[in-house]
C-alpha cells in the first residue's frame, strides 16, 4: 500500500520534495501547504496533490498523510517539527533542524515520544564525488583525514533576490550547515574546537541585516583541521550561482574536487555558464540527481519501515557546530565543544 506524504513550504526547494514524492514508486502526494494561496494552489495541480492547504496544522490533520516534509523558512522549523510529531507524522526536515540546540533538542524528544522517524536533509552526503571520496577514505586509501578546504558560496543573487527572508538567516545556515555536515562526515570524528570571522558590509549596506560571509577552523578530535569558507555576495557574473570546492589531505594521500568548475558542461551565449550536472539535472523529463536522491531515501524509508541513514542527532550536531562559530564570529574568540 502507497504512503502518503505531505510537503509543508513548497518554496524553491519543497517543490522538489513535492515532484519527487509525485513521482516516487510507492509514494502518494496526498497534499502540500504554503501560505501563499496561489502557490499551494499551483503546486498541487502541477505535481497531482491531492489537497492544497495555507495553514500547515490542516495538513497536519489530514488522515491520508502519514510523512511530511517541512521546507519552511528556517526560524520555523521548530515549531512546525513539533507540530508535525504531536500528529504523529514521520518528519524530513530541511536543513538545519533548528536554529539552537534547545530547539534541536525539543523537535527530537517530539519525535521519540510520537515514535515517529526524523530526518534531516543533508543531502551532500549522496553528492556522488563526495560519496565516492567517503568510500576512498574508509577503505583507507587516503589514510586519516588531517587538512581539508572547502568552500561552498553563492551569489549576491541568493540573498538579495531569491531569499525573501535572508535578513533572518545567515550563510553559514544555508550553505554552512550542509557544507559542514559534509566536512564532518568525511573526517569521521567529533569537532572539539570551534574559531570563526564573519564581516557585514555589502548586504547591511542593502538593508539585509546578515554577515556576507564566514571563514570557520575546525578542530577534530582526532587531530584534523578543517577551513570551511560560506560566502553569499559572489558577482552575479560568476559562472554559476554556486561555487562549491573541496580539498582534503590524509596521512596516505589527498583528494580534490571542484563540483561548480569542473567545465564537465560549457555554455557560451550572453555569458559563460557551467550548468548543474549534479544536483538537479533533467534527463528525458525526469528529475535526476542527488539532491533527490535523499528525498527517495527517506520516502524509501517510510515505505519500507526502515531507519533513515540520517537522524535529527545528526541535526543537532551540526546546528550546535553552527552556533559555537556564529558565537565565535561575535566574540572573536574560539568555542569549545
Amino acid at each position: 500500500m502507497a504512503k502518503g506524504f505531505g510537503v509543508i513550504g513548497t518554496g524553491l526547494w519543497g517543490e522538489y520534495h513535492a515532484l519527487t514524492y509525485a513521482t516516487y514508486p510507492g509514494a502518494d502526494l496526498v497534499a502540500v501547504c504554503d501560505v501563499n494561496a496561489e502557490r499551494a494552489t499551483e503546486m498541487a495541480r502541477k505535481y497531482g496533490a491531492k489537497r492544497w492547504y495555507t495553514a500547515y496544522p490542516e495538513l497536519l490533520a489530514d488522515p491520508e498523510v502519514d510523512a511530511v516534509t517541512v521546507a519552511t523558512p528556517d526560524y520555523l522549523h521548530t515549531e512546525v517539527g513539533i507540530a508535525a510529531a504531536q500528529a504523529g507524522k514521520d518528519i524530513l526536515m530541511e536543513k538545519p533542524l533548528a536554529l539552537t540546540v534547545e530547539d534541536c533538542r525539543a523537535i527530537i524528544a517530539a519525535a521519540d515520544e510520537a515514535g515517529v522517524k526524523l530526518m534531516v536533509d543533508f543531502h551532500n552526503r549522496w553528492n556522488p564525488p563526495f560519496n565516492m571520496l567517503k568510500q576512498r577514505l574508509e577503505a583507507g586509501e587516503l589514510g586519516d583525514p588531517l587538512l581539508v578546504n572547502a568552500r561552498l558560496n553563492n551569489t549576491i543573487f541568493v540573498p538579495t533576490e531569491m531569499l525573501r527572508w535572508a535578513g533572518r538567516s545567515a550563510t553559514i545556515w544555508f550553505t554552512g550547515s550542509h557544507l559542514i555536515d559534509l566536512v564532518c562526515w568525511l573526517v569521521g570524528s567529533s569537532v572539539s574546537r570551534v574559531y570563526s570571522v564573519s564581516r557585514s558590509k555589502v548586504l547591511v549596506a542593502r538593508g539585509i541585516s546578515t554577515p556576507d560571509f564566514f571563514e570557520t577552523t575546525l578542530e577534530f578530535a582526532s587531530g584534523a583541521v578543517a577551513f570551511v569558507e560560506n560566502c553569499w555576495i559572489l558577482p552575479n557574473s560568476e559562472p554559476s550561482v554556486v561555487d562549491f570546492k573541496m580539498r582534503l589531505v590524509g596521512t596516505k594521500g589527498s583528494a580534490t574536487v571542484d563540483t561548480t568548475h569542473s567545465r564537465t558542461l560549457e555554455c557560451y551565449t550572453g555569458r559563460v555558464a557551467f550548468p548543474d550536472v549534479l544536483g538537479l539535472p533533467k534527463i528525458f523529463g525526469q528529475q535526476q540527481g542527488f539532491a533527490v536522491e535523499s528525498i527517495k531515501h527517506f520516502a524509501d524509508c517510510i515505505i519500507h519501515d526502515k531507519e533513515p541513514m540520517l537522524s535529527g542527532q545528526d541535526g543537532l550536531i551540526n546546528t550546535a557546530i553552527v552556533c559555537a562559530a556564529l558565537k565565535s564570529a561575535e566574540t572573536g574568540q574560539p568555542v569549545e565543544l
